[in-house]
């Protein structure tokens, strides 16, 4: 859970296991919009199911206490934490499944700073916002990440 600890003139400091910075940010006018954060830090949302271990379907929650995490995910995303990136893990799991879930993610000594359940369950998703989005498919492993030029859909100017 992500708890607000201080506000420092408009800068926010945020804490769960580890305090990142909100910064300010105001348009051309001088209005204040949502605060964001710093350039180098990324806001990571992670699936689980099928991402950090096998895919298990809400229908079978006795499965989710004894899954295995996939160690290259379990490494990755721990080394991201520790670099101060943020770790969310968005889920279609159901509030249902929070305490299975975080025990879990415990037990196997996974770092992250929160969990959003009730992602829409069936996939082809498409995000649509007004800060910047990226999105990496995961296909069977984690690894660093690289540079690539791809195809994108995006709205008509």
């Amino acid at each position: 859970m992500l708890k607000r600890i201080k506000k420092i003139g408009r800068k926010i400091l945020y804490r769960y296991k580890k305090p990142f910075y909100l910064q300010d940010v105001t348009d051309e006018k001088g209005n204040h919009l949502s605060p964001q954060l710093p350039e180098n830090i990324i806001n990571f949302l992670i699936d689980i199911d099928g991402t950090i271990c096998d895919d298990v379907p809400n229908e079978e929650p006795e499965r989710m206490k004894t899954v295995i995490p996939y160690p290259d995910a379990l490494e990755t995303i721990n080394k991201w934490y520790d670099e101060g990136h943020i770790i969310t893990f968005f889920t279609a799991r159901t509030e249902a499944h929070r305490k299975i879930t975080e025990d879990w993610l415990n037990k196997h000594g996974f770092k992250y700073h929160g969990i959003i359940f009730g992602k829409p369950r069936g996939g082809n998703y498409h995000i649509i916002d007004n800060h910047i989005v990226r999105a990496t498919r995961y296909k069977g492993k984690f690894t660093s990440f690289v540079e690539k030029e791809v195809k994108i859909k995006v709205f008509k100017e």
